[in-house]
């Protein structure tokens, strides 16, 4: 516990600082290019992007290794694998555009021939008596812990770069992700923007391999985004979510790594976004699971207390054992199962705003069945008084409910 709280106060060495935080930069970076994939619904192509840049990496460090001695050179690993990882995405688009296929079988025939390429050419690599073999395992799920200070800031600095870039293009992606033919037709070349897009992707695919690794890179890119979908509806605060909990599963995923290295750096940081994927789940406000609970229970308890209080005004017996409660509880029922005063006076005045919401269905049935929450709420907080004058005129009655005396106590 005592070298995780140095390495996440960044007080465990310089190197640890700068890894941390260069996870943090990559983590934010994946995250807000993560929500334009997902809006775009091309998740599984960043899988197959990840899986795509194996075969580079191994064939750059024979090239390296046999032609400058070099092979474990991070920006020459990286160049072959961004180079592996375009020609993965041109073979899936070729397979989708020019057979009967479609998509997804395009992306899992790239996904399996690619990775298995690299497997057979990583065999090659351990066949051939050249020195700096080990450690290219660490491109399958992530190694942080021998990671050079030089290669820390080329990661830090090449997502911060990718990252701006995104920022630069929001707009468009956004419009490209819900209304491509109105992005057509506004003069947008909306192939150079799905170019562009998965350009960004195939950057912080490969430079995520080092990190997290070629496996777990495409985790980085949609459990952030999805895990922020559940705060919010707006694109720009989507992104700002996204690359908030990236930068967080990366920062404090790079720690625990850091604190203790025998432990996969890809497979931690995952771990971490997938934590905050469950509490974004269960407590977020928007679309949480305890807020929907939530929501649902005050629904629950108010059409029970209005069906409470149209059955009181009826003179019908209220027998069910949630909605008696409710009414006791609001001292509107006796517990010989008769009206108090006060129930029977809003038992009134909800019925006659019932009549009100039913005449006003009868005149205006379209609209009424547009209404969220139809006859759940006094109608005159949802009509407007001359609707609701006409109303009350057509029925003879002398005056429209109030609001404020139907209003829920609850």
């Amino acid at each position: 516990m005592h070298a995780f709280w140095q390495a996440i106060t960044l007080q465990a060495g310089y190197n640890t600082a700068l890894v941390c935080v260069g996870a943090a930069i990559l983590g934010a970076s994946a995250g807000a290019i993560g929500v334009f994939v997902l809006l775009r619904k091309r998740t599984l192509v960043s899988d197959a992007v990840s899986h795509a840049t194996l075969p580079g990496v191994a064939l750059a460090f024979i090239v390296g290794q046999l032609l400058f001695e070099a092979g474990r050179s991070l920006p020459l690993l990286l160049t072959g694998a961004a180079i592996s990882a375009a020609l993965g995405v041109l073979a899936v688009d070729a397979i989708k555009n020019h057979t009967r296929l479609n998509e997804d079988t395009a992306i899992g025939t790239v996904l399996s021939t690619f990775f298995a390429l690299g497997m057979v050419l990583l065999t090659v690599i351990q066949s051939l008596q050249v020195s700096g073999q080990a450690g290219l395992e660490g491109f399958l799920l992530g190694a942080t812990s021998g990671m050079l200070f030089s290669e820390a800031v080329l990661i830090a600095v090449a997502a911060g770069i990718i990252g701006a870039a995104l920022l630069l293009r929001m707009k468009e992606f956004t419009l490209l992700c819900f209304d491509e033919q109105f992005a057509a037709t506004s003069g947008y070349n909306v192939k150079a923007l799905d170019r562009t897009l998965l350009i960004l992707l195939v950057g912080i695919v490969v430079i995520g391999l080092k990190t997290v690794g070629l496996v777990l890179i495409v985790a980085l890119a949609i459990i952030p985004p999805v895990a922020a979908r559940f705060w919010t509806d707006r694109v720009p605060v989507l992104t700002a979510i996204a690359a908030g909990i990236g930068a967080t599963g990366g920062y404090i995923g790079a720690a625990i790594s850091a604190s203790a290295p025998d432990m996969p750096t890809g497979g931690v940081i995952v771990l971490v976004l997938f934590t905050l994927f469950v509490i974004s789940m269960l407590i977020a406000p928007a679309r949480g699971v305890l807020a929907a609970a939530l929501r649902h229970r005050r629904f629950q308890k108010v059409v029970h207390l209005r069906q409470g209080l149209l059955s009181l005004a009826h003179n019908e017996p209220v027998l069910e054992p949630l909605t008696a409660r409710l009414l006791r509880r609001n001292g509107l029922l006796r517990g010989d199962g008769r009206p108090t005063p006060e129930g029977a006076s809003l038992a009134h005045k909800t019925a006659q705003d019932q009549l009100l919401w039913n005449a006003y269905k009868q005149q205006a049935p379209e609209e009424a069945l547009l209404m969220k929450d139809w006859s759940l709420r006094p109608i005159q907080e949802v009509l407007p008084p001359d609707v609701v004058k006409s109303l009350q005129d057509d029925l003879s009655l002398d005056s429209a409910p109030s609001a404020n005396t139907l209003r829920s106590p609850l």
